[in-house]
């Protein structure tokens, strides 16, 4: 458990580790970490952060982690794609950061961010500005759109797990179709999403904003992967009232191809 003064204490070694290390120029708090979230902490937040190198250093620093802070009570490190790094403290507290210059960084998305270390040049200012601008559009839906992915990507998930391949079959239904379904509301009832929403990952706190489709796709998952389809597809089709966009002609086409008309 990470405790308030606990947490206040890594956010205050990882700015000294920044400031110390020789081509690092900066470093953003995202999230529950930033400043204007703290009230979203609890026992279970981790810290975002980005920190920055000079550019075109981001090959040379990537390699040595050593000014994360608490370097005695770090039990694993590990990184996630060429730019994405995880550290897990002993006490279960993790670290979730990108290590990369301004340039590598261009595209990304941000909404809480408070600027712990910057340049004279205020290369990250300007880093941040243009990630939240970003933000203002990147959770923009398309909820047609993705009410037709979640039946693809059940119609494959299923007939996948039929023909014996449950994990990959399994990631389809519980993953992909979920993650559409779950656009697919956003946009369906827009009004609803609050700013409690993460512009990067549209279900994080879901069900914050929509309890009750989130306890019935919840209950679904719950379900053997078939089963958790079959509850997926009648969750999408309480969309369709009222809604002329609803691709009620596909529905009916994978319930026939399942065996489920």
């Amino acid at each position: 458990m990470t405790t308030p003064a606990r947490y206040e204490a890594i956010s205050q070694g990882l700015a000294a580790g920044v400031r110390e290390r020789d081509g690092l120029i900066g470093l953003v708090l995202l999230g529950s970490a930033a400043d204007s979230a703290r009230f979203r902490r609890d026992e279970w937040s981790d810290h975002d952060f980005f920190a920055i190198t000079a550019d075109g250093r981001g090959v040379d620093v990537r390699p040595d982690l050593s000014w994360l802070p608490d370097q005695e009570r770090i039990v694993l490190t590990a990184r996630e794609g060429e730019i994405g790094f995880v550290a897990l403290y002993d006490d279960g507290h993790v670290c979730e950061f990108a290590l990369a210059d301004a340039q590598e960084l261009s595209g990304a998305v941000a909404v809480d961010a408070t600027i712990v270390v910057d340049d004279a040049e205020q290369t990250v200012a300007g880093l941040v500005g243009r990630a939240q601008a970003r933000a203002n559009t990147a959770d923009s839906f398309d909820p047609a759109n993705d009410a037709r992915l979640v039946l693809v990507k059940l119609l494959i998930g299923v007939g996948r797990v039929r023909r014996g391949e449950r994990l990959n079959g399994g990631a389809f239904i519980r993953q992909w179709a979920v993650a559409h379904l779950a656009k697919a509301i956003r946009g369906r009832f827009a009004e609803s999403s609050t700013s409690l929403r993460d512009v990067n990952d549209p279900m994080r706190r879901f069900e914050r904003d929509f309890p009750d489709w989130g306890e019935r796709i919840a209950v679904a998952l719950a379900q053997p992967e078939e089963d958790a389809a079959k509850a997926l597809l009648a969750v999408l089709k309480e969309l369709e009232r009222g809604w002329d966009e609803f691709p009620t002609k596909a529905v009916e086409t994978v319930e026939v191809r399942l065996g489920w008309a």
